[in-house]
């Protein structure tokens, strides 16, 4: 199952422009006046020029890039989580993904308002932070007042290792600062595991520009924003203009070379937002090539090879022997598997050998 990303933020962002543009859907736009709150699910593919060389040279009867769910979640309007209608909806779609998304506004069209009034980036973060932030704090008390209705009680470990951590994140959010902020040891993630926490998701701030603010890399709030996500330890947002995007995608693929060059853009902002929420989420891929395909395939970093073997088949991680392993730099420098043999770059790892980003695998198992 892939892993899933929630689109976020207040209406009229461009929250379902993004959702179109990852997933190449066609999902209705600007929903929010219409009273329509559905949510929108789609799947992107994450842009791999490695992926795109090996086609070339493999030339495969299919090519399978790495995938993730993306959900547009309805905007929210600041407070409704607490009541009822959209503000649930919100709060239970963002409790199903695995990162989210948080589309900001950025651009000015006086024609469609913001929902605020106003462009306030620090202040719209803050209204979908919040509303996270609060709901966490009522399920840690919910949660604490279980353990305390215990004491006294035989209680198992995990149990006992729970509330130290849970004091320990309602502390954090007591302080207006996300639980993902406060590196978890292992451990301590571990003790909390079967509860899900909203701020412990990670967070990708996105600020949806126009092509002047795009050309000049500036807009309203931008040094108050950065100066915010430094202090809360947040990651600096992605800057991409959903308009030239949307550009770009009705362009031939040929045309789009051209049409980057002239805007000074190196890669297309969508890509970079797909590749960002890869790298957020601790993934890298492992590729495999042949004339039947050439595919990424998705693992945790830190994965071992016969475990990475596993996301293939379960026989080949039960049945593996070797992995044959080229690393795709090496491969790229000598053009092929044969020259990557007579340079020396052919590896045979083991099963304990801890698979890197790119490493080309062929495994040899036997059941």
């Amino acid at each position: 199952m892939a892993l899933s990303c929630g689109i976020v933020g207040l209406p009229i962002t461009g929250k379902t422009t993004f959702f179109n543009l990852l997933t190449q859907a066609e999902a209705e736009t600007s929903n929010f006046f219409s009273g329509k709150t559905s949510t929108n699910k789609g799947m992107a593919y994450v842009p791999d020029a490695r992926i795109d060389c090996l086609s070339k040279v493999f030339k495969p009867k299919k090519t399978t890039y790495a995938q993730i769910e993306i959900i547009d979640i309805p905007g929210l309007v600041e407070g409704s989580s607490q009541g009822q209608g959209t503000g649930n909806e919100f709060l239970a779609s963002v409790r199903d993904v695995d990162i989210l998304a948080h589309i900001l506004r950025a651009f000015n069209n006086p024609d469609i308002m913001h929902v605020a009034g106003d462009i306030n980036l620090k202040r719209d973060v803050q209204i979908i932070q919040n509303e996270l932030l609060l709901a966490d704090l009522q399920l840690i008390e919910t949660r604490l007042n279980r353990i305390l209705e215990a004491k006294g009680k035989k209680r198992k470990l995990e149990n006992m290792l729970e509330e130290p951590v849970l004091l320990k994140c309602q502390a954090a959010l007591e302080e207006e600062k996300p639980i993902e902020t406060l590196n978890l040891s292992q451990e301590e993630k571990d003790a909390i595991s079967h509860i899900t926490l909203l701020t412990q998701k990670p967070v990708i701030l996105v600020i949806n520009v126009d092509d002047k603010q795009l050309a000049e890399e500036s807009f309203p709030g931008k040094d108050e924003l950065y100066d915010y996500c430094k202090s809360q330890g947040m990651t600096p947002p992605l800057i991409i203009c959903a308009q030239i995007e949307e550009e770009i995608n009705q362009l031939e693929s040929e045309e789009r070379a051209t049409f980057l060059t002239d805007l000074g853009i190196r890669t297309p902002g969508i890509n970079r937002l797909a590749q960002a929420l890869y790298a957020k989420l601790g993934l890298i891929s492992f590729l495999t090539a042949g004339e039947d395909e050439v595919r990424a395939w998705t693992i945790k970093d830190g994965l071992s090879a016969k475990a990475a073997a596993g996301k293939i088949h379960s026989d080949i991680e039960r049945g593996f022997i070797r992995a044959e392993t080229v690393a795709f730099a090496d491969f790229l420098a000598a053009g092929s598997m044969a020259g990557a043999r007579e340079k020396g770059c052919f590896r045979l790892e083991g099963k304990e050998y801890i698979v890197a980003d790119g490493d080309i695998i062929n495994f040899r198992f036997n059941v």
